[in-house]
């Protein structure tokens, strides 16, 4: 199977350059706080959001930070293929949380990938109650303790229609990119995602235009800031 880290494949691609674009942008949407969560959520399942959260995190890896993938999907997550790492029935994620401690090793959850300075917290085994486990005390005191050994964090989240699960990690995000898909994302469906952060007063960051065709007969895709006029970087997208 082709691997989905296009910028391991050809990081001097124009969607390598445009996803460090997407990078840049967010540092200076994010320029008076220190940006050390970002959540990236989508409407439906299908949108990308998992590809573009993984190519993300390779490229603040490039920039020479400590990055720590997340999967909070914890129902469909799939950052455990992406990487080709082991999702393991004892680890991962929900029995982290479950589990945490100040005095926990966070090596027998957390695994290297082959990509240098990223780092996998897959899902671990799909639990009961989901949302609950989110929005749990363990949780937050997880996470913060993570922001102390990480220079960046991505959560890779469930969608945000029909869940409440994205919602609820918005409490620990720092910013929060919603990854649309060409064809397929109604405007109606992004309409309803923006009034579900509205409502819980969460700020949606930035969108990403996935799977748009362009006139070379490629895929093409664009980041730019919700509801604002400020800098735009383009991605080919999966």
């Amino acid at each position: 199977m082709k691997s989905e880290l296009k910028l391991n494949r050809n990081p001097k691609s124009r969607f390598s350059e445009s996803i460090k674009t997407v990078r840049t942008n967010l540092a200076f949407s994010t320029m008076n706080e220190n940006l050390k969560v970002l959540l990236v959520t989508s409407p439906e399942m299908g949108d990308g959001k998992s590809f573009i959260a993984a190519n993300l995190a390779v490229a603040y890896a490039q920039e020479g930070k400590k990055v720590l993938v997340i999967d909070a999907d914890l129902r469909r997550g799939r950052q455990h293929q992406i990487f080709d790492i082991a999702n393991s029935s004892i680890g991962g994620y929900s029995n982290l949380i479950l589990k945490f401690k100040p005095s926990t090793r966070l090596s027998r959850y957390i695994y290297p990938t082959a990509t240098r300075n990223v780092f996998l917290l897959p899902t671990g085994p799909t639990p009961p109650n989901p949302t609950e486990l989110l929005g749990s005390e363990n949780n937050r005191a997880l996470l913060e303790g993570l922001k102390e050994v990480y220079d960046i964090i991505i959560v890779d989240c469930p969608p945000a229609l029909g869940l409440s699960d994205a919602i609820i990690m918005t409490k620990y995000s720092d910013a929060n990119v919603v990854v649309i898909s060409n064809n397929k994302t109604k405007i109606e469906s992004l309409d309803r995602v923006k009034k579900t952060f509205e409502q819980s007063n969460a700020k949606i960051t930035g969108v990403i235009f996935n799977k748009a065709k362009v006139n070379t007969g490629g895929y093409y895709g664009y980041y730019g800031y919700y509801a604002n006029n400020g800098y735009y970087g383009e991605v080919d997208g999966e």
